[in-house]
């Protein structure tokens, strides 16, 4: 019967550290899904700091700026393009 019982206490050891490692990974899992919620926090306000500071200083923005300003200002130019030529070929 000793044998028997180390056996139970071997499966009743390794379910414990089973159910612990579970616990962790799901808490690992979570603490992960919290920080790429606030990554995303972080890029939206970036970018909206980005959109702002565009729209106020795009015409005459200084370096470091100067470049990403002239390529949105090229970028909204070509959609503008674009759009009129599909309002060509839809005959608007």
């Amino acid at each position: 019967m000793d044998f028997l019982e180390k056996i139970g206490d071997t499966i009743t050891l390794k379910g414990k550290e089973a159910a612990e490692k579970a616990k962790e990974i799901a808490e690992i899992a979570n603490l992960k899904s919290q920080i790429s919620t606030c990554e995303e926090v972080i890029k939206k306000n970036y970018m909206e700091i980005g959109k702002i500071y565009f729209e106020m200083y795009g015409d005459m923005a200084e370096e470091p700026f100067a470049k990403q300003c002239r390529s949105i200002h090229n970028a909204k130019n070509g959609v503008e393009d674009l759009q009129k030529k599909i309002k060509d070929i839809k005959g608007m």
